[in-house]
């Protein structure tokens, strides 16, 4: 008897598939228990990453809790402020500003920093633009980046002789030994004189140590800097003059860049073409570390003084004098 033709394609049809079933491979045990613990493991390390912050590692156990004056504690580090007083005396029984713990700030006046405290972290006061007095103890031994960055009130900063760590000049922080510039006070105004011994002027893409002194009319740089980093003098909009000694050895991308009233530069010494275009930024073209065309002018006329008019800026002539 003959069957079907449609009948025997279904049927060998379904014949097939149950074939295919059969043979599908079962997943091994013991590699969906390490599939397990990878993913686990996958999710401890997202949790971790999620979980950092610029403040330093505090212990599991300790919780933050508020005082009466609105100072947060998390154990005796001081992680952030809700209280209304415009002139404050941190509490004695902390030991760490945390980062970003008074950011934004704006109606602080002034803070008085106990002996108890050892370190300032990562903007500490940052954008606390009505700030105009702070005095660091001698026991602060670690004053993060951009501690005081937005300060735009504060002139000068205190810090007690007996600290071992920093000194003061010009209201300017410095390491004790006055070789590196730790905190420029953003309120700063008139004439600055860099102490012989500081090798370099710092900056990043973010911005330098002098960046926004909108105040600031004049630099003295020593002849011990031999490098003026990214963005130093950026948005300087007063400083009037600069003299760059024959020490200097490098002038990062936009070291001053936007200094609208920068309408005189004397070089004292050579510097290649490469180093003047040096940053810390990959960029296709690098700025120049000047408005208009006086890095060209110079790389083409050599030691001595530049002037330009202002407003200074990207097309801006140069003339050698």
């Amino acid at each position: 008897m003959k069957m079907n033709r449609k009948l025997f394609i279904a049927l060998a049809t379904l014949l097939l598939f149950g074939m295919l079933a059969g043979c599908k491979k079962k997943e091994d045990p013991a590699s969906a228990e390490l599939k397990a613990q990878m993913q686990e493991m996958e999710q401890k390390q997202e949790a971790a990453t999620t979980a950092t912050t610029y403040t330093e590692a505090i212990p599991d156990n300790y919780t933050e809790t508020t005082t009466k004056d609105g100072f947060k504690m998390t154990g005796t580090v001081l992680t952030g402020y809700s209280g209304t007083n415009t002139n404050i005396t941190i509490p004695d029984s902390v030991t760490s500003i945390g980062d970003r713990a008074f950011e934004n700030c704006t109606s602080l006046t002034s803070v008085i920093i106990p002996n108890s405290i050892t370190s300032i972290g990562y903007g500490a006061f940052e954008n606390c633009t009505s700030l105009a007095s702070v005095t660091i103890p001698n026991s602060v031994t670690s004053i993060e980046m951009w501690a005081f960055h937005g300060c735009t009130s504060l002139a000068s900063i205190t810090v007690d002789s007996g600290n071992t760590a920093y000194a003061i000049e010009g209201g300017i922080v410095y390491n004790k030994a006055k070789t590196e510039i730790v905190v420029v006070p953003q309120g700063l105004t008139g004439n600055v004189t860099i102490p012989n011994g500081v090798t370099m002027i710092g900056g990043f893409s973010g911005g330098g140590v002098f960046s926004n002194c909108i105040n600031l009319t004049n630099v003295t740089i020593p002849n011990s800097v031999t490098s003026i980093r990214e963005r130093a003098f950026s948005d300087c909009t007063s400083l009037a003059s600069v003299t760059i000694p024959n020490s200097v050895q490098e002038i990062w991308a936009e070291a001053f860049g936007g200094c609208t009233s920068l309408t005189s530069v004397t070089f004292q010494g050579t510097i290649t073409a490469n180093n003047l275009v040096s940053s810390g930024v990959d960029y296709v073209l690098p700025p120049s570390p000047f408005y208009g065309d006086l890095k060209e002018k110079y790389l083409a006329g050599g030691i001595g003084t530049y002037t330009t008019t202002a407003p200074v800026n990207d097309d801006s002539k140069w003339t050698k004098q």
